[in-house]
Order: C-alpha cells, then sequence, then structure tokens
C-alpha cells in the first residue's frame, strides 16, 4: 500500500458519521484534505483539529445538488491544496423511509440529486485535476442497500446506492487510460453515526447484528480504513471494484 504522507485529498460530507472518520483517517495518515460540509460545520472544525503536526486541513461549506456549489467547492479545495491526488463521494443520506405508494416524483428526485448528482457534478469538476496527478484515486460510498435492496421504505435510497456501485464500474472504464482509478466501499450495518441513529431502531440493529458471522455491527473506523487503503493503492491492479464491509452479510 503507497503511503498518504503529503497526498491531497477532498472529502465530501466529511463534518460528520462516515466521512468524518475517512477524514480523520486520512489526516491521521499524512494526507492533506479539504472538508467539505453542508451543516456539519462542528464536526468538520473537531476533525480538522486532529490533523497531526505539519499535516493541513481545511473547511469548506456547500451545496452538492447546486452545480455552482459543487464547482466552487472543488476550486476552493484545490486553491487550498495545491492539487487534487484523492476525491472521496462520501455525501449522502436517505431522508426518509417511504414505501412505493408514498413516492412522490420531488422526494425520488431529491434522493438522487443528494446522493448520485452530487457526485456527479463534484468528480466532473475534480476530473481535470485528479488528471494532472501521476497517481490519483477516486473512492466513493455506496451501501448494502445498493447490492441488496435495503429494509422497507429505502427504495429511492437502495436505487441512488445501487447507481453508485454502476457509476463506479462505468468511471473505473472511462478514466483508467487516464491513470485514474475508481473504487468504492459499500458498508453494511455500521453503528455510532447519524444515519442508522436516525433511521435504525435498536430492535433493528439487533436482529441484523444476530446473523452477522462476525457478531458485531461495524463502526465508522472500519470504513474509514477501507477507504485509506483504496485511495493509495496507486500502482496497484484495482479498479471498478466495490469493497463489502457488512460482517459478512453474504455468509450467513
Amino acid at each position: 500500500m503507497g503511503s498518504l504522507q503529503g497526498k491531497r485529498a477532498l472529502v465530501t460530507g466529511g463534518g460528520q458519521g462516515l466521512g468524518r472518520a475517512i477524514v480523520e483517517e486520512l489526516l491521521r495518515q499524512g494526507c492533506d484534505v479539504a472538508i467539505h460540509y453542508r451543516k456539519s460545520a462542528d464536526g468538520a472544525a473537531e476533525a480538522a483539529q486532529t490533523a497531526p503536526h505539519g499535516v493541513r486541513a481545511q473547511c469548506f461549506a456547500a451545496d452538492l445538488t447546486s452545480t455552482v456549489d459543487a464547482q466552487a467547492l472543488v476550486a476552493d479545495a484545490v486553491a487550498f491544496l495545491g492539487g487534487l491526488d484523492i476525491l472521496v463521494n462520501n455525501a449522502g443520506d436517505l431522508l426518509g423511509r417511504r414505501r412505493l405508494e408514498e413516492l412522490d416524483t420531488d422526494f425520488w428526485q431529491q434522493t438522487l440529486d443528494v446522493n448520485v448528482t452530487s457526485t456527479l457534478l463534484v468528480t466532473q469538476h475534480a476530473l481535470p485535476h485528479l488528471a494532472q496527478s501521476e497517481q490519483s484515486s477516486i473512492v466513493n460510498l455506496a451501501s448494502l442497500a445498493g447490492r441488496m435492496g435495503g429494509h422497507a421504505g429505502s427504495l429511492a435510497y437502495s436505487a441512488a446506492k445501487g447507481a453508485i456501485l454502476t457509476w463506479t464500474r462505468s468511471l473505473a472504464k472511462e478514466l483508467g487510460g487516464r491513470g485514474i482509478r475508481v473504487n468504492a466501499v459499500a458498508p453494511g450495518l455500521i453503528l455510532g453515526t447519524a444515519f442508522h441513529n436516525t433511521h435504525t431502531t435498536p430492535e433493528s440493529a439487533a436482529a441484523t447484528i444476530a446473523t452477522l458471522p462476525l457478531g458485531r455491527a461495524g463502526t465508522p473506523e472500519d470504513v474509514a480504513r477501507a477507504v485509506a487503503f483504496l485511495a493509495s493503492e496507486y500502482d496497484g491492479f484495482i479498479t471498478g471494484a466495490t469493497l463489502d464491509i457488512n460482517g459478512g452479510v453474504y455468509g450467513s
């Protein structure tokens, strides 16, 4: 695994949950990080404060469903970092649980915009800068819901995360010739995040854990280590892949 020392990364949704853990892991490994947030200003600032001596971090606010905001974020991040080697597309959310008969087109579109369009916009604007780096990497945050459909009421979110899985494979083919690797991680039940605190009941979590071969839920740090690995495997042969982080769901 290549060293992250001195590499330059942009992490979207880096103020809380998985994004914050990813930021802190990249900083710990010596990566300079531009931390995007939309609402979690305090969390982003606290994550930035974990930077070791000599490692740089700065926070940037943006609504990534806006083309103007996404473009400005990338421009500001690159100006701070002096270039870009790593893009982590972490921003996304379930927004709420709605079954098919409850879905309206506004909610459907909002879910796609938050999870998919945001990834499109940031990646488009980051591409010229990633292409200038000799060894660059994109890591997208998918979900077990994109693999298996999620629980009832997560139809829109699961469809969006399924799109991220396909986006990852397609983009890897498109950008491979430019020296840019594109991979994804698909977390399962990761407790200790606002996502599951909001959308998963203790009873549901306990029922899921009881089926897992490892017998425990995941942590944000489990995901962060995997993202750092995919980001730093510079001269490797891994692209277009999705790393499942779910405690052995497929073995249960």
